[in-house]
């Protein structure tokens, strides 16, 4: 079967088929996820990522290294939502006694509700977020109580926004959005104009924003973060980015979520090419984020030494 990938300088399309699923002959094999994203809830570890064309799977963890397939693997279904086609970076959210899935879906941002991490994600109206423009990598973010959503325009390359949102968390407070980040810095300019991926976490009273920089598609691809002292910005990014680019023998690393364990350090999940000559099926590997004060800066790091989880075959 004759699968094609599709890119677009202008619009950064990430177009997956069934190059993402395909599968090991070996007893067990990585976690083929590409734009990965890690829930932590009552003990267990919710992972879902971009790879399936009908919608988003999920797969379940106790150690963060032994992943399991559920009896319904499919969280979010086409068909119980907007979009027909390009379901892409999930990630999942508990807020307020439901969870919220922020996802793309043909180019346009979207999110479902569910009652239970394993799904069935839906909505009530099947609509995007923003019916009028193409957007993709939403982001929720909860500050003091206030959502806040980070997602990526394709006005100046590829870049990131922020937006208030409602408190059902379904639509974007009109007026409030505001960009926050674009490609300024020299390692992002390989190929092409990209800075996507945005993920906020707080450390010491200031605002962390990871981001991803180049196209998915290039070995290049590499995470990047930017500091605020406010969650709407100004925006400044590190100096020394990018803080995660071809570690070891993995190349086209990035599109990064953060979490906290269940013995509370920081994590980071990512994805890397399927190997240094073929982009995909894209895996997903984990690693840690610390913290180390220099020159009177604290500085993001991500430990080079990455764990590559595994898919246990039923």
């Amino acid at each position: 079967m004759l699968t094609i990938v599709f890119f677009n300088l202008n619009t950064h399309a990430k177009v997956n088929s069934n190059k993402e699923c395909a599968l090991s002959d070996s007893l067990n094999s990585p976690v083929y996820f590409g734009d990965p994203f890690i829930l932590l809830h009552n003990g267990t570890y919710y992972a879902y990522g971009t790879s399936n064309p009908n919608g988003i799977d999920v797969y379940t963890s106790d150690d963060l290294m032994n992943w399991k397939e559920p009896k319904q693997k499919m969280a979010l279904k086409k068909g119980d939502v907007w979009g027909e086609k390009w379901f892409w970076a999930p990630e999942v959210h508990y807020y307020q006694g439901k969870f919220y899935m922020f996802y793309s879906a043909e180019e346009h941002i979207c999110v479902a509700v569910a009652d239970h991490p394993l799904g069935p994600f839906t909505q009530d109206i099947k609509k995007p977020m923003i019916a009028n423009e193409k957007c993709i990598d939403n982001s929720l973010y909860v500050d003091n109580g206030k959502p806040y959503m980070l997602y990526d325009r394709f006005n100046d390359g590829l870049n990131v926004w922020i937006a208030e949102l409602e408190p059902d968390l379904l639509s974007i407070k009109e007026g409030t959005e505001k960009p926050c980040i674009h490609v300024s810095q020299k390692w992002e300019e390989v190929w092409p104009r990209v800075n996507e991926g945005p993920f906020i976490i707080k450390h010491k009273k200031k605002y962390f924003m990871t981001y991803s920089g180049n196209s998915y598609e290039s070995p290049f691809y590499g995470i990047g973060y930017a500091t605020a002292d406010q969650i709407t910005g100004p925006w400044t990014k590190y100096a020394h980015n990018p803080i995660l680019q071809k570690p070891k023998n993995l190349v086209g690393v990035g599109h990064s979520a953060t979490f906290k364990d269940k013995e509370g350090n920081w994590r980071v999940v990512f994805h890397a090419h399927h190997s240094q000559t073929k982009i995909h099926p894209r895996i997903m590997y984990i690693s840690t984020i610390t913290f180390k004060k220099i020159n009177n800066e604290e500085v993001m790091q991500i430990d080079s030494n990455y764990l590559t989880p595994r898919l246990l075959k039923n």
